[in-house]
């Protein structure tokens, strides 16, 4: 392989420093805040009485999965067999795949996973269809496969839409020799407008009642089942009303928040604010742990910059980038100006349009470090993360496996 091809978007050399070494633009994410992250949430689900399983579609870096269970995680969510596989390589070996497995090429990939039987997988199902697929599949290979039923609200992702529906469904599961129903899931970020907060109690109430009717009828083939709900920006919600209605006193109470692990500057930042304003006894809340850092590439016009970041590198979603610092190229140690007064006005591929704030004076080749909104569709821009300490110097580089 040629120099040229072995190049990775975003790699660089441990022991490389960021404003003198690293080929620009690079994903950034700082060691303090990670680990503080990672131990943040933890507590927090541990203090609720829960367990965690974060979704690892956001990062999906082993090396951050690794760090997670090490600190305490139960499992790892996963969105699809692909990822499952990628997260059972990098050894993971408990998955809550939060989504219908669907497509015999994918049964088949988890039927080889299936083969270790240290690997404990759960997987959803919502549909009778689906559950007679997956009963006539893992039936022919001699394995039984682990389902929950996911329940829904109207207008939102998959998932039934009724409890009636969500009996039914136990009952098709009960009938298929090669499935078992090891508990309920439901996700609570669909629910939104003025009376989201109640809406999302409801619904919570609604999972467990069901949790207990199915438990009471005898339909889970485990003795403590999994309940399980919960985004990165309604946890609190979630791990309260599992705990005011006793939920983990009769099943395994799970919450899947992902984007934590790295926050944001933005739709997290707003939804992590309004968390330390319902729960008064959190003194301190997450911290933004990614940023993208660019070059300033062209200053065609007065107050108008062109930096070398684009929408395949950063998130734009749900709010363009922050200018937060700028900094010398190559000049260590480093000196660090504060530009959030600057902003981003559109962006294109490979292109940043910034406007610049009065007083704020930049070159060609200037560095600009930039907060993100929606880490999720950041991260997966990238081959390679830069783990950096205070110094700003690369510590380990974080390999992405989308």
């Amino acid at each position: 392989m040629s120099a040229l091809n072995a190049v990775e978007k975003g790699a660089a050399a441990v022991g490389a420093h960021l404003v003198r070494d690293v080929s620009l633009p690079a994903l950034v994410l700082h060691r303090d805040a990670l680990e503080h992250n990672i131990r943040w949430m933890q507590d927090f689900v541990s203090h609720s009485g829960a367990e965690l399983a974060p979704h690892g579609k956001t990062s999906m870096m082993p090396a951050l999965f690794e760090r997670q269970i090490a600190a305490g995680a139960w499992g790892i969510t996963l969105a699809n067999a692909v990822q499952t596989r990628a997260a059972y390589a990098g050894g993971v070996r408990r998955v809550l795949m939060a989504n219908q497995l669907v497509g015999a090429p994918n049964m088949a990939l988890i039927a080889d996973l299936l083969a270790d039987q240290d690997f404990d997988f759960h997987c959803m199902v919502d549909h009778p269809d689906n559950v007679a697929d997956l009963g006539l599949f893992f039936a022919a290979r001699g394995l039984r496969l682990n389902v929950m039923i996911e329940y829904g609200v109207v207008g939102g992702r998959c998932g039934c839409r009724s409890e009636q529906e969500v009996r039914e469904l136990a009952q098709a599961i009960k009938a298929q020799p090669a499935l078992a129903l090891t508990g309920i899931e439901g996700y609570e970020g669909v629910i939104h407008g003025e009376h989201a907060i109640s809406g999302i109690r409801d619904f919570a109430a609604s999972l467990v009642r069901l949790a207990v009717d199915l438990q009471d009828s005898g339909l889970f083939d485990l003795p403590k089942p999994i309940i399980t709900a919960s985004g990165s920006a309604w946890y609190d919600l979630i791990a309260e009303s599992f705990e005011a209605q006793n939920a983990a006193g009769r099943f395994l109470s799970v919450l899947r928040p992902g984007s934590y692990v790295a926050h944001d500057h933005g739709i997290y930042k707003d939804a992590q604010c309004c968390v330390l304003d319902r729960r008064s006894d959190l003194n301190e809340g997450l911290r933004p742990a990614m940023e993208v850092w660019a070059h300033v590439q062209s200053l065609p016009e007065p107050g108008f910059a062109v930096v070398a970041l684009g929408k395949r590198d950063v998130a734009y979603d749900a709010g363009l980038p922050v200018p937060l610092k700028r900094y010398k190229a190559g000049i260590v140690p480093v000196h660090a100006d504060d530009v959030s007064a600057c902003k981003v006005t559109a962006v294109m591929d490979q292109h940043a349009f910034m406007t610049v704030a009065p007083g704020v004076e930049l070159r060609i080749g200037d560095i600009i470090s930039f907060g993100t909104s929606h880490p999720c569709l950041t991260f997966d821009k990238w081959q390679v993360g830069c783990l950096v300490d205070e110094q700003l110097q690369v510590v380990e580089s974080l390999r992405t496996c989308f």
